[in-house]
């Protein structure tokens, strides 16, 4: 008896831990000319990311940058540039923190980076398919998942559909801008 009830209580006690830990998951709010987007970090699966996506935020840095590679059934990619293509400076890269228990799904966030695994700075990305080639061991190291969209999967939609260009030696960048005017934490 007193050991299922020890159970039970474990049980319970798990649930609230779970429960808990959801609730504490930051959510931020992405508002673009074309609408807003909201997502949820995991700092639990990729804490490094995250808190550098957050001191970007609260710095305003993202606040007039663009979406400025589109490419449909792939990605939407932001967070570097300003609306003429001048590239921003950022802090220092961060550590990749790829992890097969965030894979590139439909709806994830993702840190953009070159080459190089340890090389992200600002640039993220938000899939608009299933791209398991980008998840860590599939082609090397991977690019690190740390959200995922919670609202507005809609506005992503409609930005991956835009109609783009080559400009300034850059491909898939949209003809009308998409700007990203404030990234905010969602209390």
């Amino acid at each position: 008896m007193f050991l299922g009830l020890s159970l039970v209580t474990l049980n319970a006690s798990a649930q609230t831990n779970a429960d808990s830990a959801t609730q504490e998951l930051p959510k931020v709010r992405i508002l673009t000319n074309q609408g807003a987007i909201e997502l949820q970090l995991r700092p639990d699966v990729a804490p490094e990311t995250v808190e550098n996506f957050l001191q970007y935020a609260r710095e305003g840095f993202f606040d007039g940058t663009i979406f400025h590679r589109v490419i449909p059934g792939f990605m939407i990619q932001g967070g570097g540039f300003t609306k003429d293509m001048t590239r921003k400076d950022t802090h220092s890269p961060i550590r990749n923190e790829a992890s097969p228990t965030l894979p590139n799904l439909r709806g994830t966030v993702a840190m953009a980076r070159t080459n190089a695994p340890d090389s992200a700075t600002s640039q993220f990305f938000v899939n608009v398919a299933n791209n398991d080639f980008l998840n860590a061991g599939v082609r090397g190291a991977g690019y690190a998942v740390f959200g995922k969209v919670t609202a507005g999967m809609g506005v992503v939609d409609n930005i991956a559909g835009v109609k783009t260009a080559r400009v300034r030696g850059m491909a898939d960048v949209p003809v009308t801008p998409v700007i990203i005017e404030s990234v905010t934490l969602v209390e």
